[in-house]
């Protein structure tokens, strides 16, 4: 049987989901309440944490989660990109006090770090053992989208640092596989940007609700969040849509590319002159000269946009 959007329970919005600080939202997924039992479970714990997922899935919001409900919440959460940080960085004073801190250190996308790399940060994290006292280090949790077992197994990935991280592993599912959690997603994001902008938070028709349950978000979270911007932003949802469709068809070819404001303000323009003037030639009945003295353009301007938009064979008269 079709589930519509519409259908699905509202998220339960409680006062500690409403600041601009709370970004991880549970869902009522089974695999997220599960994850979130768990590590609610673990919070406290020293245990070092494995995120792994695609791209997109929510790794550093779980993380800061984590972080959060831990007794370690009123200290510092420090972010590394793995992606831009070397090994000279890692012997950096200030980076190995931060280890040695008693916060939490996320490493972001861990995989990507180089071999050099790697045996600096296993370097800095045996020092950090060596000092004896556990309650004293940073928490650390890592995040990757790659399968660093089989990294291990190829050498692309120190087999002595992967023991030393995934202490806990969690895997993130991606949304497609959990798309009862879209409606609570969706509705945090729109309440997150209308507080932001000070203004209305957009009520869905059912065909946007129905796009996007149906759609698969390649770019899982990242993505369904940069789409409740835009329709905020742009203060219009039927102008949004007619942008984002596109894009989000566009999205899903090419796993989950990120949405561009501007360029649905494009999109969107394009999709409404291209119903304006389809409209117009309805009303003209297909009478060129017509449509283009109502447009208030050239004849030659109106033939060139409907060879832009694939009506330049089509209708009847001049």
């Amino acid at each position: 049987m079709e589930t519509r959007l519409s259908e699905q329970p509202q998220m339960p919005i409680t006062p500690a989901q409403t600041g601009a600080e709370a970004l991880f939202v549970v869902g009522v997924s089974r695999s997220m309440q599960g994850l979130d039992r768990l590590i609610r479970e673990l919070a406290d714990s020293d245990m070092p944490v494995l995120l792994t997922s695609e791209p997109g899935a929510g790794k550093k919001r779980t993380a800061e989660h984590i972080h959060q409900l831990s007794n370690r919440c009123q200290r510092p959460f420090l972010v590394i990109s793995g992606a831009q940080v070397t090994a000279p960085a890692f012997q950096e004073q200030s980076l190995r006090e931060r280890f040695l801190s008693d916060g939490t250190t996320y490493i972001d996308e861990i995989g990507n770090l180089d071999m050099a790399s790697q045996k600096a940060l296993l370097a800095v994290l045996t020092r950090a053992e060596e000092n004896g006292n556990h309650t004293q280090w940073a928490r650390l949790i890592c995040g990757t989208s790659h399968d660093l077992e089989a990294d291990v197994r190829e050498g692309r990935f120190c087999e002595d640092l992967y023991y030393r991280i995934s202490g806990l592993s969690l895997r993130l599912l991606p949304l497609r596989q959990r798309k009862e959690d879209i409606p609570h997603l969706l509705t945090f994001f729109l309440r997150r940007y209308a507080a932001e902008l000070n203004c209305p938070v957009p009520s869905l028709s059912l065909p946007t609700q129905q796009l996007f349950f149906e759609y698969s978000w390649p770019g899982n979270l990242r993505e369904l969040e940069d789409a409740a911007r835009v329709i905020v932003t742009m203060g219009d949802e039927s102008l949004a849509m007619g942008g984002l469709r596109s894009l989000l068809t566009k999205s899903e070819r090419h796993n989950g590319k990120r949405v561009s404001l501007k360029e649905v303000a494009r999109t969107a323009s394009r999709e409404a002159e291209r119903e304006l003037i389809l409209e117009v030639l309805t009303r003209t009945r297909w009478n060129r000269r017509r449509a283009a003295e109502e447009l208030q353009i050239s004849y030659k301007a109106l033939l060139y946009k409907l060879k832009q938009i694939g009506y330049e064979n089509s209708g009847g008269t001049s």
